[in-house]
């Protein structure tokens, strides 16, 4: 895939320039380009290794069947009226057919909205509306189907333009399409259109999980498949011989960091589990069936996982492991290269970016470290009056964007010139992430700026003490927000919200208070937690992030 981009190494061999061929980017397609094109060099090469929720039935996809697959699956949106540029939503957690729909909708110029099975009448609603979807293809699983059919349903009752084609995969049922017999219908060729959607056409769109208002729609084109090349060469460093697990539920955007775009352009295979609930005891034996060798989750994931006896597992396939999400405790890197003998190599992005930061491979780690900036991106810490920040000062991570844009960037927040103004302007991306940068470059992550606690004068970053509060064996996972302070003196205080490893300690005051000391000695007094709270589990997304807006909502309820 060299003659769509190029890649720059100083003498030490490290990462220094990655480029793009402009000409080639503006007509470039992942679907014709990469899955058809690697199909016709090396037809019978692993594109996907499949297993199923049961954890025995499996399926390995070769890219000539992925090939066919994603032709028949555009043929059949093409029969069903699907057209470039419409909208259709894909909930299909880790289920094979998820692959065939977003490939086949890029084929045939389609934009998809990748989304999760967790959504509801009210959800569905919204994301109708905002985004104007005409379809939607869906797991049969759970009762998400009738809560998407009960919001069409309401809408066409309201007189509102509702989806009109509703496909479910698995089996059939009332008021949907059979998708799986519908491809198979259809023919395997789809040649490519002579206006076939690429370059900066819209390709793939992401509802973002704000923290404040409706979520926002970020917008991608066909060049945010190829930004990814550096998330899975220079970060994930996958292997084309090998086999790369990335976690993640297609319903996020991080599946398609580490599930097809970068992966694929590497022509490197991917490992999927089909599962509905994480279980570190059902995942840690994949690697030694599978020969797994590149590993990428979550620190929430992580963090259950070295809670395990690893010792009862073959981990010796594993040559490399990826982190990204939330920021990493260091407690979680300490454990894991213990049983493993492997770094866990940071990274930070967001929906509207692909990787931005990181520890790439072959860079030296400073514990706690995001790493450097990914050299896709010019990146800058700036302070309020958008001025960057002398080393060690906080300020927020933001994209320069004045002299280019950077190919993966997103290209608007959909229908939202108004918060799309808001994050990106002056010549620069505003994230919305705070982070420091130390005088060799390296950027330490401290909380989004909704997450940073202010109490009695001070501003406290939430990781900091998380990490802290994580060195102690019982602590399985912890949460630090504001909170209304129970004494009415200090406005907010610093809240713990802890759930502790079973049968290793008793939620009793007096280990509250034990923990409240450990923390004083650690760090600044200061950023103790004055409330201290035990939880039989904290509330997440669906793809691992801990929800502290979910915390803060639950305390001021109880304040008032």
């Amino acid at each position: 895939m060299k003659f769509f981009f190029w890649d720059e190494f100083d003498s030490h061999g490290k990462l220094v320039k990655v480029g793009f061929h402009e000409d080639a980017c503006n007509k470039f397609n992942f679907g014709f380009d990469v899955v058809d094109e690697i199909a016709k060099k090396t037809p019978d090469k692993t594109a996907m290794m499949w297993v199923a929720k049961d954890g025995v039935t499996d399926h390995r996809f070769t890219f000539e069947e992925m090939s066919k697959k994603t032709n028949q699956a555009a043929n059949y949106f093409k029969s069903l009226g699907i057209k470039k540029g419409d909208k259709v939503m894909l909930i299909l957690k880790r289920h094979y057919q998820f692959w065939f729909s977003i490939v086949g909708l890029e084929k045939l110029g389609a934009v998809a909205i990748p989304a999760t099975c967790l959504l509801r009448e009210h959800d569905f609603d919204y994301r109708y509306k905002a985004a104007g979807v005409s379809a939607v293809v869906m797991t049969p699983d759970g009762d998400t189907a009738e809560e998407a059919l009960k919001a069409a349903k309401q809408m066409e009752k309201n007189g509102e333009d509702a989806p009109t084609k509703f496909m479910m995969v698995n089996g059939a049922r009332e008021g949907w399409l059979d998708f799986d017999k519908g491809i198979e219908e259809c023919s395997d060729v789809f040649e490519r259109p002579e206006d076939c959607s690429c370059g900066d056409e819209p390709m793939v769109m992401f509802f973002t999980s704000g923290t404040t208002g409706y979520p926002k729609m970020a917008l991608h084109s066909h060049k945010y498949a190829l930004g990814h090349i550096t998330t899975a060469k220079h970060w994930h460093n996958v292997d084309p011989n090998g086999l790369h697990f990335t976690i993640s539920d297609t319903g996020w955007g991080k599946a398609l960091w580490g599930k097809i775009y970068g992966q694929w352009l590497c022509e490197a295979p991917v490992f999927t589990f089909d599962f509905d609930k994480f279980k570190s005891d059902e995942i840690l034996p994949m690697f030694a069936k599978y020969g797994i060798t590149t590993f990428c989750a979550p620190p929430t994931m992580f963090r259950f996982l070295v809670k395990e006896d690893l010792n009862k597992y073959d981990l010796s396939s594993i040559k490399y492991a990826t982190t990204a999400g939330e920021a990493l405790n260091p407690e979680v890197f300490n454990q894991w290269i213990k049983a493993t003998g492997i770094r866990l190599m940071e990274g930070f992005g967001q929906t509207e970016t692909t990787l931005a930061i990181a520890n790439l491979v072959g860079s030296k780690i400073r514990m706690g470290s995001m790493g450097k900036p990914n050299p896709l991106y010019d990146i800058h810490i700036l302070d309020a009056e958008d001025k960057d920040c002398k080393p060690g000062e906080t300020g927020e991570i933001c994209i320069k964007t004045s002299e280019y844009v950077p190919t993966g960037l997103y290209s608007c927040y959909y229908r939202n010139e108004e918060k799309t103004a808001e994050a990106w302007h002056d010549g620069y991306y505003h994230t919305g992430d705070t982070a420091w940068m130390d005088e060799d470059g390296y950027i330490w992550y401290v909380g989004r700026i909704d997450d940073v606690i202010k109490s009695s004068g001070y501003r406290i970053g939430p990781f900091e003490i998380e990490s802290v509060i994580m060195e102690l064996p019982y602590v399985l996972e912890c949460a630090v927000t504001g909170a209304p302070d129970p004494q009415g003196v200090r406005g907010i205080v610093v809240k713990a919200t802890i759930v502790l490893v079973p049968g290793k300690a008793e939620a009793t005051d007096e280990l509250k208070k034990e923990i409240q000391n450990y923390v004083k000695e650690k760090t600044a007094p200061y950023k103790y937690p004055r409330v201290v709270e035990f939880v039989d589990e904290l509330p997440m997304t669906f793809n691992g992030k801990i929800m502290r807006k979910a915390i803060r909502a639950t305390d001021n309820e109880k304040k008032n």
